[in-house]
């Protein structure tokens, strides 16, 4: 870690926009100070009267999950080789990381409200509720297994918002659309850059990186809405549900889980590493084999039917 920390001003500048010059939420929504700001409003409720339960669904989830990022902040401090005593570092690194994805949970949460289609005081429990109940994403500290989970996570959320952005185009939204595609290329860029970290620790520490690429592996990447609840549920209770719409969708499946596996093992060219210990030699067959596996069950999964569960979310 201190080791990638030496070059952190070149990661930011190669992986982070100058703040200046980003697009920020309220560019890309209906300017309030403008005089055609109702008609603008109008027209935007207008373009979501159509869009489906399912999908609505999913966008929320996804809203929900972006905002509750002072939970992802907050985690990755503590990770082993962070330290909030050195703002140059690692630290500088999470808080700018952090600036970034704040803009996505501020735009869509102002979009929606717009739309007059969610219930904005139910969304926002669950907001609440899953910044509360924190997160278990099973790495506790260990800064390899974190950045194979936000390497993960980030392209798992690259997925979802594209996805989001064509189907948003299908059902006649251009404008809802183009946000979700912008925030589609924040996520490919963020996940860029914690595939480059674990590419660097490979060269200097490839035996505990495969371990540690194996065990997250083994464990499987539990998404950070996992632990989704509405009003009066228990913890995690909603997650469920939000995942078959998203399955139904086509959104994420477990076809796009395996696909992502299998790119991190070409990405960081497992087959290939050398220099590896005896149990890092095993923990590379396993991890080699293992998106075929994971395909053939993928495969098998059947696209789930709509249960009967009312979300407190949907308008």
């Amino acid at each position: 870690m201190n080791f990638l920390a030496q070059k952190m001003d070149t990661i930011i500048s190669e992986y982070l926009k100058d703040i200046g010059e980003n697009w920020q939420p309220s560019d890309l929504l209906p300017d309030s100070t403008q005089s055609g700001f109702f008609d603008e409003v109008t027209e935007l409720r207008e373009a979501c009267k159509e869009l489906p339960y399912d999908y609505l669904v999913v966008l929320v989830g996804d809203i929900i999950t972006e905002e509750a990022l002072p939970s992802y902040e907050s985690w990755l401090m503590d990770v082993e080789g962070i330290s909030k005593m050195e703002p140059q570092g690692w630290s500088k690194w999470i808080r700018m990381w952090t600036a970034e994805e704040n803009r996505h949970g501020d735009l869509l949460n102002k979009y929606v409200y717009l739309s007059g289609r969610i219930n904005m005081r139910q969304m926002e429990i669950s907001t609440q509720y899953l910044i509360a109940d924190g997160i278990d994403i099973g790495t506790a500290t260990d800064p390899y297994r974190n950045f194979v989970y936000t390497s993960f996570q980030e392209l798992a959320t690259n997925i979802s918002h594209r996805r989001t952005a064509t189907l948003a185009k299908q059902y006649g939204n251009n404008h809802l659309s183009k946000i979700c595609a912008l925030i589609a290329s924040d996520e490919l860029r963020h996940a860029r850059a914690y595939k480059s970290f674990i590419k660097d620790i490979f060269e200097v520490d490839p035996s505990e990186m495969m371990l540690a690429f194996e065990d997250m592996m083994r464990k499987k990447i539990v998404m950070p809405a996992h632990f989704i609840r509405q009003q009066g549920e228990k913890i995690g209770s909603a997650f469920s549900y939000f995942s078959d719409a998203a399955q139904r969708l086509g959104v994420y499946t477990t076809i796009d889980y395996t696909d992502i596996m299998q790119s991190l093992v070409d990405e960081w060219n497992i087959g290939n590493i050398t220099g590896l210990t005896d149990k890092a030699e095993r923990a590379r067959d396993y991890l080699m084999t293992l998106p075929a596996r994971f395909r053939k069950i993928a495969e098998r999964t059947s696209i789930h039917a709509p249960l009967d569960y009312q979300f407190k979310w949907i308008a």
